[in-house]
């Protein structure tokens, strides 16, 4: 059988792994801005209901998560370095890590303090909102990332301008350029994290990140096929 050869076996079984994370990881993030974001939302007054799901349901939907997202950052790496979709794949594990899990530690913590009878943490909403943003920003990425991370192995096979090296560089830079102002603004570089931020516009929903992702990903395929395409 193949998958006990030394030869090609493991290749395919890292590649499969690395999907099966990918899977977990990204679906995970579509629950969290599509599913629970709103949901929790709708609880109102309930204060102690979405304190109970926080500590329930998200602490552990977060868990898989995070571990999810460094899983299949680490096999991908391992498998095929990086490239343009990996570049945002890289920005959205750090998002992961770095901002989302280290502000919904607070979150949660607050949760369990209040179910105990405790005082609630002045800082868990200011916390809940900077893991929001950068959640959603990870969901608008998450359409181009994954379009690339496939093309690269099968859309685009055999079709790069490879006698244009300054094209290719071009949409790289561009790509680094459109992402970095992205995640500066999710981080509420560009003026803040507060509503009032004009600017946080595509965060401020699921239906505005999903029109920011589209509107993203459009710009990124084009720019694809005029400069990548042989």
């Amino acid at each position: 059988m193949e998958i006990f050869d030394p030869d090609t076996g493991l290749p395919v079984l890292v590649r499969a792994l690395h999907v099966l994370a990918g899977i977990a990881w990204i679906g995970l993030l579509y629950y969290f801005n599509l599913v629970q974001v709103p949901a929790f939302a709708a609880y109102g007054d309930e204060g102690r209901a979405r304190n109970i799901s926080i500590d329930k349901v998200a602490r552990r939907a977060l868990w898989w998560f995070r571990w999810a997202a460094i899983t299949t950052l680490v096999l991908g790496l391992l498998i095929i370095g990086v490239t343009e979709g990996m570049v945002l794949g890289i920005t959205m594990a750090a998002n992961v890590w770095m901002i989302i899990w280290k502000n919904q530690r607070v979150v949660l913590a607050n949760a369990v303090n209040v179910l105990g009878g405790g005082e609630a943490d002045p800082n868990a909403a200011a916390a809940g909102r900077r893991a929001l943003l950068a959640s959603r920003q990870n969901f608008i990425f998450s359409f181009s990332m994954l379009w690339f991370m496939v093309g690269a192995g099968h859309l685009y096979l055999g079709n790069f301008d490879v006698d244009s090296s300054g094209k290719a560089w071009t949409f790289v830079i561009v790509s680094v350029v459109l992402g970095a102002i992205l995640q500066l603004n999710a981080l509420g570089k560009l003026g803040g994290t507060a509503a009032t931020n004009k600017l946080l516009w595509p965060y401020e929903s699921h239906k505005n990140a999903l029109i920011t992702g589209g509107v993203l990903f459009v710009v990124l395929y084009v720019l694809s096929e005029i400069l990548l395409k042989a």
